[in-house]
């Protein structure tokens, strides 16, 4: 048996959405050491899933692998469309491990459009090879016009920035009970009427942002300027989507980061992707109070939900044989 043991990743969001620049997109994300995702897969005659949401990820690889089928459980997983990218780490994992059950090797990076998956960021892909703190490339904007090129016809964002985390640093997921952020047809259609329109300018601050702020604390490991920097990113972010989703932050995680904005141990708050996932930057000293904030944001919000705090996982997918 094959167990694949990889996290979800927080992406705090993109370099540029603007066609009046050279490179488009350019993802900023880091990976989480929980939620995660651990699946064990064995060969079988035919495909076998555990959960259902397991199966159409299974078939993508099993096509990709020339195989006709194979058993997988999921032990442990991470919940879809809610801003955490299970969908990308459920891809690579089923074809990682498919092909390790069958005494193959496959790069997951190479892979990966062929499984739809690394076509606008990149991070899922980078922080499911190596973890940390990533930034991607983006793509050469002359490939993305109002139609995404072609399956197959475009290669993943390569990092450009891969960084560990200090292993004191900690994540709050405010995670509200409120209907799933958008995923497939509708986001892609979302992000094209979005990078239609997309204001440059909003691009140029988040130039900026990145190289003064950004950066230069991740590599001093000054978890406060980092967090600011992520939750300035967030809300420029936002400025594009805000026709799409409801406003700079997608309904009710404005009043989340409102609250979590407000609390002592709390550095820096923002919104993972389309949400609803609202995350503070902390500290491991401050665990129990950023949790205790967490749940008052919820409160505040009038929302059921869930609060973790979790660390930045700073390595890869991990693939054992058993």
């Amino acid at each position: 048996m094959v167990v694949v043991e990889t996290g979800a990743r927080l992406h705090f969001g993109f370099q540029n959405l603007s066609l009046a620049h050279e490179r488009l997109y350019g993802g900023v994300g880091v990976s989480l050491e929980h939620p995660r995702i651990v699946l064990e897969v064995t060969q079988a005659p035919t495909l076998s899933c555990s959960a259902a949401v397991l199966e159409p990820y299974a078939r993508e690889a099993l096509d990709h692998l020339g195989l006709d089928g194979a058993r997988l459980n999921l032990s442990e997983g991470i919940d879809r469309h809610v801003g955490l990218g299970s969908g990308t780490q459920l891809a690579l994992a089923s074809l990682v491990g498919i092909a390790r059950a069958y005494g193959r090797t496959v790069d997951p990076r190479e892979a990966a459009p062929s499984l739809g998956r690394g076509g606008r960021s990149g991070v899922g892909v980078a922080t499911f090879e190596r973890g940390g703190f990533v930034v991607d490339a983006g793509h050469r904007t002359e490939r993305f016009t109002t139609a995404p090129p072609a399956e197959g016809s475009w290669t993943v964002p390569k990092p450009i920035v891969t960084e560990h985390l200090p292993d004191e640093w900690r994540f709050v997921l405010v995670r509200p009970d409120t209907d799933s952020g958008l995923s497939g047809a509708d986001e892609d259609e979302s992000m094209r009427s979005i990078v239609e329109r997309a204001d440059p300018g909003i691009a140029d601050e988040i130039a900026t942002l990145l190289t003064r702020q950004l950066l230069p604390a991740v590599a001093e490991q000054r978890i406060g300027s980092f967090g600011a920097a992520v939750a300035r990113l967030s809300r420029l972010n936002g400025a594009w989507y805000a026709d799409e989703q409801g406003g700079v932050y997608r309904p009710p995680a404005g009043k989340l980061v409102e609250v979590m904005s407000e609390s002592p141990v709390v550095t820096g708050a923002g919104q993972s992707s389309w949400g609803p996932t609202v995350y503070g930057v902390t500290s491991d000293s401050a665990i129990e109070r950023a949790r205790e904030d967490g749940e008052r944001a919820l409160d505040a919000a009038g929302v059921d939900g869930r609060v973790e705090v979790v660390r930045p996982r700073n390595e890869g997918a991990v693939v054992e044989e058993q």
